[in-house]
Parts: structure tokens; sequence; C-alpha cells
């Protein structure tokens, strides 16, 4: 061993096996690493970073490919939410589905389809994997939720938009009783959610290819806040409230929090924000969508409601 080292290192023995030992050490690189450790290597790292690493060389571009990689990053329930994409839908008859058409798949290609939207509930309703971690997220369309008066064109109007991953917004001009309830019935992965309703103050319009908003109709939001509720099936509820603010912009407001603690557990959710004061009127508000997160999880401006005592 003292000889090798020795010899490495130039301090004594053959000039020739001196350069062979050089060479050797020199030719040895992390494209000599065997798939199994950089697989290893990958299962540390979030997809984003493992699609990156792949580019590297041969062995992280093999190990990159395998099944135990991405199945550690796939959700426990990746089977349920590929029913969605094969058309079951979920639940009993998506597992019957599941065993009827389920085409063999890696499980790189698996979350790579659940990273994009999947529509469901006739495209009203929509989930997705986020990117980084593979966390379920979700959005509900204005078009999937309850509005009070949506069917009355002196109260409401749907408008079409590029704002919208739904390309149209539900668009308040006025009305004295403001409610706006929705559902849903999911098997989320185990962990805990956050639900916001995505809201905007004022109408938006392109004028000369330059977005304009007129702030015309907006009243009544800043006599008594908002109130937002949010029950599950197994027992949790939250009531908060909240003032609307910030015409001109999009905002995710808060509605609650939620725990799935047991997997393949098919939650209940329902949820509501409501301003049912009917001393005044309030107009000039568009509603989007509801989303439901990861808790810790942001993309735009969110505003956080305070608990009521009540």
């Amino acid at each position: 061993m003292g000889a090798g080292v020795s010899g490495l290192f130039g301090l004594g023995g053959d000039e020739g096996e001196t350069s062979a030992a050089v060479g050797g050490a020199a030719a040895a690189g992390l494209g000599d690493l065997p798939e199994l450790c950089a697989a290893e290597v990958l299962l540390r790292l979030d997809a984003p970073e493992i699609c990156r690493l792949a580019r590297l060389n041969h062995a992280f571009r093999g190990a990159a490919g395998a099944d135990f990689v991405w199945e550690a990053k796939l959700p426990e329930n990746y089977r349920y939410l590929m029913s969605f994409v094969e058309g079951g839908g979920g639940g009993d008859d998506g597992r019957q589905l599941r065993r009827r058409r389920w085409r063999p798949a890696g499980k790189k290609e698996i979350y790579a389809r659940l990273a994009r939207p999947v529509p469901f509930d006739g495209g009203s309703k929509e989930f997705w994997l986020e990117k980084s971690k593979g966390r379920v997220c979700m959005a509900l369309s204005s078009k999937s939720l309850v509005i009070t008066g949506i069917d009355d064109r002196r109260y409401w109007q749907h408008i079409p938009t590029a704002e919208s991953r739904f390309h149209s917004v539900a668009y308040l001009q006025q009305i004295w009783w403001f409610e706006v309830v929705g559902e849903i019935d999911f098997s989320f992965p185990v962990g805990t959610y956050s639900l916001y309703f995505r809201i905007h103050l004022g109408k938006f319009y392109k004028r000369f290819g330059r977005r304009v908003c007129s702030t015309e109709h907006v009243h009544g939001w800043d006599k008594k806040p908002v109130r937002f509720q949010l029950s599950t099936s197994d027992g949790q509820h939250s009531l908060s409230q909240c003032s609307l603010g910030e015409p001109g912009s999009w905002v995710l407001y808060h509605a609650g929090d939620f725990v799935v603690s047991k997997p393949d557990q098919t939650i209940k959710l329902k949820f509501s924000m409501a301003q049912i004061d009917c001393t005044h009127t309030k107009g000039g508000l568009c509603v989007d969508s509801a989303f439901i997160y990861p808790k810790g999880f942001q993309q735009e401006r969110m505003v956080r409601s305070q608990k009521c005592r009540c």
C-alpha cells in the first residue's frame, strides 16, 4: 500500500508504473459511476433536479429512467390519480376501470402526465402535481361553484378571459346577497392543504393591446368583511373573515386548512365565501376559481383571513 501511494504521488517506484497509475486515476470520473449509485443520488433530489442531472452523463441518464426513483417521487395514491387520466374519475368505478384499462407505463411517464393538468367533472375541475415535490394541487372553476343569482344577468355575467386557467370568470355587477359555495369529494394524499378563492376587484379588459381595469362598479366590500367557511366529512371546520381589497389585481383569499391523515381516504369538502348583510349592495367583483394547494405552497399574492371568534 505504501508503494502504491508513493507511486501515485511520484515519490518513488518505476516511472512507467507511476504514469499508468496517474492515467487511470485521471480517466475515472462521474461517467464511471455505477447506475445504482447514481440512482441513490437521484433519490435525494427533486424532480427538476433529476432531469437536469440526467443531462450530465450516461450513468445519470440511465438512472433517471429507473422506476424506483420516480415511484419515490409520486404520491402514494398515484394509481387513483391515474384513473382520472384513463377516464374513470376515481372511486369504485375508477378502480374497476383501472383493472380493465390500465396500460403499463414507466413511473417517469406517469409523473410527467400527472404534472400536467388533469381535467375532470366535465372540465370544470382539474388537478396536477406541482413539479418540484410531486404534491397534489387542484382548481375548481367558477362554473363548478354554486353562486347565488348566477343565472340572473342583472347580477352576474360570465366573461371570457385568458387570465383564468378555465378561460372564463364570473363577474358580479351588483347584488344584495353575495354567496359562493363549493363541494368536492376526492382522495388527497396524506398532508395538510389550504383552500383559497381567487378574486379580482374591478372589471378588466384589453384596450389597444393594454390591460385596463375599471373599478366603476366596485362598492360595498369595505363596509363588512367577507366570511369564509370550510368543513370536511371527518369533522374539521374553519371559520374566518377578511375584507376584500387591492382592486386591479388577482388575489388568493385563504378560506381555511384541512388535514388528510389516512392514505386512500376519500374526503368531502364543503367551502364558501359570503357577505349576506342586506343593508347594502356590493359589486364589481370577479370570481375565477377555488384552489387547493399543499400548505405553504405559494404562487400568487395570498391574503390570509382572520379566524372568527363566534
